[in-house]
């Protein structure tokens, strides 16, 4: 049997206004089903998460004067959760920089360029379960996902 780390996880990133959030989570749970490994091996990857809005909507027009309008800005989005990762000797620091580049393709992939790329870091698990909101929707990878 294959050992399993869990890494307890922080996605953030901007996004349009108008962005379905749940969507946005599911993409961000898929695009860690398959990671890449060192030697063209790969990782099968579970996030386990919720995702919400950092920020409340913006609901007052932009300012007079301001080129950008309400539509135009882009709203703070996280995922909080467990990544669970099986592979012979995983190392953190490899399953994080390899969720880096799979969520930053995700992203990109859905919403084009942004302006910076999404951050993953690893945080405490108290962290997951005290600052998760109790509003935040489920960001779980879809188990058609798993590699065979």
């Amino acid at each position: 049997m294959t050992p399993t780390m869990i890494i307890p996880v922080l996605v953030t990133t901007d996004l349009p206004p108008d962005a379905d959030l749940a969507a946005f989570g599911r993409q961000i749970a898929d695009a860690v089903a398959v990671l890449p490994a060192p030697g063209g091996a790969s990782f099968a990857g579970r996030l386990d998460g919720r995702v919400f809005w950092l920020e409340a909507p913006l609901v007052a027009p932009a300012e007079p004067g301001s080129s950008a309008s309400t539509a135009e800005e882009l709203r703070f989005a996280a995922v909080l959760g467990m990544l669970a990762v099986d592979a012979p000797e995983p190392v953190a620091r490899q399953v994080l920089t390899a969720a880096r580049a799979a969520v930053a393709a995700a992203v990109a992939a859905a919403y084009g360029d942004l302006g910076s790329p999404p951050a993953v870091l690893a945080i405490r698990a108290e962290d997951v379960r005290e600052r998760t909101p109790r509003t935040a929707l489920p960001a779980v990878t879809t188990p058609t996902m798993q590699p065979a």
